[in-house]
């Protein structure tokens, strides 16, 4: 009989009760904890995993994670862990981990705050203890694509130069005025569309404004696609092969349209968080204003989406350029009631809590793109059904 494992799942919004579901069906689990802070959105949440499963394997609590002591409790009997909770609280959930000894992903999506948990490592060690932070979709499932890509160009005998990623979840069937449909708080969508992407142009790790750049993609049955730059998608990949690539970057796919209209919500600045002076007495956020409005329209409970994922790395071989072109296309799953983002961004997450369960990930705080081999990665992505092309050009 296999090892079984007792994993959890700290925030049972969307993608972590995807990647419970994961850990329940591929992990050998023994156990999968549901944690939330609303104590009735776990139990339904396990209720969920459990009737989807066939097994009384997920059980639900209710914490709060700014409890350190509570949290740390929760945590001591865990293999490991999934951090599904924003960013701001990714931190206190590493330092609980350290202290409970349990190992740990998280969706991250936040790349200062990644350094600040690889800077952690040693403590990480000393507690027996393995994390690998920004797992998900993108950051996620993109750069392990992209390093995937790399990995293929090295077997074939090429020298890796570009790597180029694109990467977005739209919904199956838009709606006008806007197109698009987020399955996820706004704020999120917001902070990819502010602040600055990092890339490597020239070798060198460069800050690029988001919402820049824009192009045009092209994906057969598809169709045309915007692409643009959003920020934190690149994660520490860039920190990681600079100097070694000529080029490392990551953008955002889009139905047309959607570019300019964004944009022109930044330009107008209601991107902006701090308050602004509107009437006498009266000051506003913009962005908490912004997001009044538009969230209603374009925040659905249930979504019928697409994910479309593509790497494209070239390099150079006997003084020419060989490229490999990597599609991953996935659509809602009407068997499960889970969507393509849902399952790209929390079975990435889950497959890696595996990885770590059965310790082929080393102990210590690992960037993705060094935690394990890509193409040992997509083995397990494939075998969960995902379609994964791959076309050489020369």
């Amino acid at each position: 009989m296999s090892e079984t494992y007792h994993y959890a799942v700290v925030g049972a919004g969307r993608q972590g009760v995807a990647a419970a579901y994961d850990m329940a069906k591929w992990g050998d689990a023994g156990s999968v904890l549901l944690a939330d802070t609303n104590g009735d959105r776990a139990a339904c949440a396990a209720e969920r995993i459990n009737n989807l499963i066939g097994r009384p394997v997920a059980s639900a609590a209710q914490v709060d994670i700014r409890d350190s002591d509570a949290l740390i409790e929760l945590l001591k009997p865990i293999d490991v862990f999934l951090c599904a909770v924003p960013f701001v609280f990714i931190l206190d959930c590493t330092r609980a981990a350290i202290k409970a000894c349990a190992s740990m992903v998280d969706l991250g999506g936040h790349t200062d705050t990644t350094l600040m948990q690889l800077a952690m490592s040693d403590k990480a060690r000393a507690a027996g203890i393995t994390m690998v932070p920004d797992c998900g979709m993108g950051p996620g499932m993109n750069n392990t694509l992209g390093v995937y890509a790399i990995e293929q160009l090295q077997m074939r005998g090429a020298a890796p130069r570009e790597v180029r990623l694109w990467d977005g979840g739209l919904p199956q069937h838009p709606s006008k005025p806007w197109g698009y449909q987020c399955s996820f708080h706004i704020n999120g969508l917001t902070n990819e569309y502010d602040g600055q992407a990092l890339v490597l142009r020239d070798g060198v790790i460069t800050p690029v404004d988001a919402l820049t750049e824009l192009e045009i993609v092209d994906f057969e049955g598809i169709g045309n696609l915007e692409a643009f730059v959003t920020s934190g998608g690149t994660s520490t990949v860039p920190y990681t092969y600079a100097g070694h690539l000529q080029v490392y970057e990551n953008k955002t796919l889009r139905y047309p349209g959607h570019y300019n209209q964004f944009r022109a919500f930044k330009d107008l600045g209601l991107f902006r968080e701090e308050p602004l002076d509107i009437a006498p007495g009266l000051a506003i956020s913009p962005r908490q204003m912004y997001h009044a409005l538009l969230g209603p329209s374009i925040e659905a409970e249930r979504v019928v989406d697409i994910c479309l994922m593509r790497a494209r790395g070239t390099g150079e071989k006997d003084g020419k350029d060989l490229s490999i072109v990597i599609d991953l296309i996935d659509r809602y799953d009407e068997i499960t009631g889970f969507t393509a983002m849902e399952r790209l961004t929390g079975w990435h997450a889950a497959i890696m809590a595996q990885f770590i369960a059965r310790h082929e990930v080393p102990q210590g705080i690992w960037p993705l793109e060094k935690a394990i081999p890509a193409a040992r990665f997509l083995s397990e992505v494939r075998r969960r059904g995902f379609q994964i092309t791959e076309i050489w050009e020369e």
